[in-house]
């Protein structure tokens, strides 16, 4: 499977952007996680949503804040992204685990990643 990242650009702080996760098959089997890597720090998971029964877990960074969900019948992922700050300014991911949203985030055992799409939040 390849992932398609797309869907960054520039907001302004408070400002919203999707961003969408596309697959190149079906998706059906997989927990979908997305992060993001700041200038100078290292990669940070933000959510994941599971395949079994779409719950979704977010980093307390973007908690309330940033909402995940997908759409199986189109291959692809969503990241809503609303009330933005600048220190949500990075390079945002997606990846796909067959096993579960619990070892894509803390064993890191995605099988497959997106090529990043940017985001800047700045005035």
């Amino acid at each position: 499977v390849q992932l398609q990242a797309s869907g960054g650009g520039l907001a302004q702080p408070g400002g919203s952007l999707r961003l969408s996760c596309t697959g190149s098959s079906s998706l059906d089997y997989y927990a979908i996680g997305w992060w993001r890597q700041a200038p100078g720090k290292e990669r940070e998971w933000i959510s994941c949503i599971s395949w079994t029964d779409g719950d979704a877990d977010y980093s307390e960074s973007v908690k309330g804040r940033f909402t995940t969900s997908r759409d199986n019948a189109k291959n692809t992922a969503y990241l809503e992204m609303n009330s933005l700050k600048p220190e949500d300014t990075a390079i945002y991911y997606c990846s796909a685990d067959n096993l579960s949203c619990y070892y894509l985030r803390h064993a890191n055992t995605s099988d497959f990643w997106g090529q990043g799409t940017q985001v800047t939040v700045s005035s």
